[in-house]
């Protein structure tokens, strides 16, 4: 459901009246700023959950190919009889 222009106008209107034409422009990048570190927060924990997903289906194939390396070295080693 879209936002009627009429209720942005209001909500323009009312924030005009609360914070007065000389705190606009400090509200606004105020506003910016804290934009601009939520993105870069939501940018960061998706690249740790990213690295962390990589690296958990990494570890099982590495894992299995030492079983298969350990598994190798011990029947070379074991006594044939």
């Amino acid at each position: 459901m879209p936002i009627h222009w009429f209720w942005i106008l209001a909500l323009l209107v009312i924030v005009l009246i609360i914070f007065g034409p000389g705190r606009l422009p400090e509200l606004g990048g105020a506003v910016g700023k804290a934009m601009r570190e939520f993105r870069k927060a939501t940018t960061e924990i998706t690249n740790e959950v990213t690295s962390a997903t990589q690296a958990k289906q990494e570890q099982p194939a590495s894992t299995s190919t030492e079983t298969a390396a350990t598994g190798s070295s011990s029947e070379a080693n074991s006594p044939k009889s």
